[in-house]
């Protein structure tokens, strides 16, 4: 079950939206995330929270708000075409 989970600012940085992972980090202690996992949304803004597959995160990103679904957790932070196929974007995001 371990291997099935990754914290979030982990995942943030290996899925490249953030350049650095205390970007991320920062991100998330200041402007916080909401993850959905069964049907339950919680705001979080703790870094080491963590995501698996099939969370849907909301966060703010350096490009701008982000909804995504979580397809896989990434292995490493890889080039992006590789990074994009760990998460699908969801449309009717803020």
């Amino acid at each position: 079950m371990t291997d099935e989970r990754m914290r979030l600012d982990v995942f943030l940085w290996r899925a490249r939206f953030f350049k650095a992972r205390t970007s991320a980090t920062e991100a998330i202690e200041a402007k916080g995330a909401r993850i959905e996992r069964d049907g339950q949304v919680r705001r979080v803004d703790k870094p080491a929270t963590p995501v698996e597959p099939g969370d849907i995160l909301a966060f703010a990103a350096p490009s701008g708000s982000k909804l995504i679904r979580i397809l896989s957790l990434p292995l490493r932070r890889g080039p992006p075409s590789e990074a994009a196929l760990c998460y699908e974007a969801i449309s009717g995001g803020s």
